[in-house]
């Protein structure tokens, strides 16, 4: 069954647990990343290093854009970058484990 572009998009009404998976872990990659500049690592995203040093354009940016992608892309297209973001997600925690305990 196909589904209209326009009816899966711009809303938050189809796939909601799909689009808020995708911000939470967009919200952890910020969370993991401040922890880690903060406990000594380097951001290698030159993009990145831009942001941290005005920690609100940081905010603005790292939670408006994937609000907005969440709205604007239905949820069933969000999986991959769910996938990576996980993945992501799981290495910070396991660097930062790793500095943190060895």
């Amino acid at each position: 069954m196909a589904v209209n572009w326009l009816e899966a998009s711009a809303t938050f009404k189809k796939r909601t647990e799909e689009k808020i998976l995708f911000i939470l872990l967009c919200l952890f990659d910020l969370t993991f990343t401040v922890v880690a500049v903060s406990m000594g690592f380097t951001e290698l995203n030159p993009v990145m290093v831009f942001l941290i040093r005005m920690p609100v354009l940081l905010l603005a940016v790292k939670l408006g854009v994937p609000i907005l992608l969440a709205w604007l892309v239905p949820g069933r297209l969000l999986w991959p970058a769910i996938i990576l973001l996980a993945l992501a997600a799981i290495w910070n925690m396991k660097e930062i484990i790793v500095f943190y305990f060895f």
